[in-house]
């Protein structure tokens, strides 16, 4: 299939999870409405970020995977034949927790996970109290419309990672975020930090010839000391961006994308075929003294 719809469903989040399953669920409907065929949630959508604080009572938001809530998204992906990319806080066993992404296929089946490989733990993202480093690898999904790869938020940071998932055949790299701004920063300091989210990720677009779309959460949350910034985009093969949204609202939009651009822009621009993997073993160290 060379064009697929792609569906981003950006949205701000309350403390109750039924709630924020139910709005998603509604977005994920108004997006197969408009043709979607492939739809991404933010990160961890069925709660407010709670990471901003260490707190032990956290961890009860955390679920299985399969669990609850992939039984009820996969019904909806089987009702309107879509392929929906969920990010969840992970229950493994007691004591062991993931921030992990589901992938269901447009017939409702569960084709597996993608556990968050890089943590942050920076002042009101405490992830690493809560999340263990994923270790099932980087990941990709062949779906009924295309073969994603699938990453979460920090890992966006890394090139090694948008790399070794478009090297496993990725068609189209899917980032759900939760990312925003400290409300006591000044605009100057907030537009410099968007625009640096956007364009490592667009660099992934261009570095690997592929489509990257990034689906961000909105609003304030953390008694209003973090606006999460939205701006959830879609970026061409070569870095264009075909679709932004605002950081102020709530919204979902369906972009449709052509797979056949990789090929265009991996031909005229091989950057795959010009790699000289012979001379990357250095990668592997934590830093070269």
């Amino acid at each position: 299939m060379s064009k697929v719809r792609v569906g981003l469903v950006q949205m701000s989040c309350e403390k109750d999870a039924a709630q924020n399953v139910a709005k998603a669920i509604e977005g994920i409907k108004d997006a197969a409405r408009d043709g979607a065929q492939i739809i991404c949630l933010q990160e961890l959508f069925t709660s407010l970020y709670f990471c901003d604080v260490e707190d032990y009572e956290n961890f009860k938001l955390a679920e299985a995977i399969p669990g609850p809530t992939t039984d009820k998204l996969s019904s909806i992906a089987k009702e309107l034949g879509v392929v929906i990319i969920a990010s969840l806080f992970e229950k493994r066993a007691e004591g062991l927790y993931h921030n992990t992404t589901a992938v269901i296929d447009a017939d409702g089946s569960y084709l597996g996970k993608y556990r968050k490989m890089h943590i942050p733990d920076d002042p009101a993202f405490f992830e690493k109290f809560y999340f263990t480093p994923g270790d099932l690898g980087y990941k990709v999904f062949q779906t009924k419309f295309a073969k994603i790869g699938v990453l979460i938020c920090w890992d966006q940071w890394y090139p090694e990672a948008a790399r070794i998932t478009a090297l496993m055949g990725a068609e189209i790299l899917f980032y759900p975020t939760a990312i925003g701004w400290a409300t006591a920063q000044d605009d100057d300091t907030n537009t410099e930090q968007y625009n640096a989210w956007q364009t490592i990720q667009r660099g992934h677009a261009v570095a690997n010839g592929v489509h990257v779309v990034s689906v961000n959460r909105v609003g304030y949350e953390q008694d209003g000391l973090m606006k999460f910034w939205g701006g959830s985009f879609v970026s061409n093969p070569f870095g264009n961006v075909i679709y932004q949204a605002s950081h102020e609202n709530e919204e979902t939009n369906v972009v449709e994308i052509d797979l056949h651009k990789t090929d265009f822009y991996r031909t005229h621009w091989p950057f795959l075929r010009d790699r000289r993997i012979d001379s990357y073993d250095p990668i592997l160290k934590r830093y070269i003294d």
